[in-house]
Parts: structure tokens; sequence; C-alpha cells
């Protein structure tokens, strides 16, 4: 269950990144951790990566405005970086990227159970994600899938 904090940061993140033409890709409250740590993670606007400097600059910015806003009394921890890549494909970039890759898809069946199947990335549309499964091609209906992780290839 996501931190009930964190819609009202990303209200208050999203316009102060896009001021710094930056696009917000996601914020975590790490709340295990003391003091709690605030992780937001960026990205230019135009979709190229950013680096360590541009994390420092939005970083300063960002712990003035997180601080006058009083959504936080506590002490934390503040940590600005990119979203790199990760194991689960989220946005069309993602996707783009991956084509053929191995993945695995959670999805929804017809009978409304939960399925996990893997094979070559091939294509997200609007519709469908399409997978080649051993040289046939399954397409999934986009609002049954529920993940899609990258995984390491099966070696036969």
């Amino acid at each position: 269950m996501p931190h009930p904090l964190i819609p009202d940061l990303e209200r208050l993140v999203t316009p102060l990144a896009e001021a710094s033409g930056l696009a917000l890709e996601g914020v975590e409250i790490q709340a295990h951790r003391l003091p709690l740590t605030l992780v937001f993670q960026i990205r230019h606007a135009d979709g190229r990566d950013v680096n360590l400097d541009d994390c420092a600059a939005f970083s300063g910015v960002l712990g003035e405005v997180v601080d006058a806003s009083e959504l936080m009394p506590q002490a934390y921890v503040l940590e600005v970086s990119s979203p790199g890549i990760g194991e689960e494909l989220l946005d069309d970039r993602d996707f783009h990227s991956f084509r053929g890759f191995p993945v695995a898809v959670r999805f929804r069946d017809g009978q409304g159970l939960e399925t996990t199947r893997e094979g070559l990335l091939l294509e997200r549309d609007e519709q469908h994600l399409q997978l080649n499964l051993r040289g046939r091609i399954s397409r999934i209906p986009r609002p049954d899938v529920i993940s899609v992780r990258l995984v390491t290839p099966a070696t036969d």
C-alpha cells in the first residue's frame, strides 16, 4: 500500500519539476528508515536521462519547497535520482527500448484468474501487448495486464 503522503508530494513537486524542464517519474517514501527517506526520481522533460549535476541542482530547490510546505514535520533524508532501468516496464519508452527482450507478463485471463507467461516482447499498442511464445504470437488485452518484468532468458 503506497504511503498516504505520496499524492500530496507529487502535487507539490510536479510543477516545480516542470518549471525546471524536468519530469517527475516517481516518488517513494521509505518509512522503514530512520530518519524516513523521500526518494524522487526525475528525467528531463524531453526524455533525456539526468546526470548527477541535474540531481544535485534539483535537490536544493526541492528541499526548500518540501520544507516550506510543512508536509514533513519530522526529520527526513532527501534523495533525488534517475529512475534508471528497473525490472518492471512501465512507460512507452521502456516497451520500445526492450522489444525482443525476454519478459514475464502477469495478467488476468478470461476467467479473471491471475496468470503469468514468459516470452519475447514484440510490441505494445493501444489495445494489446504482443509476445512471442516459442514462435507463436500471443496477444494479451492491455486492460488485463497487471505487470511486465524483464527476466533472464531461459537456456534450453
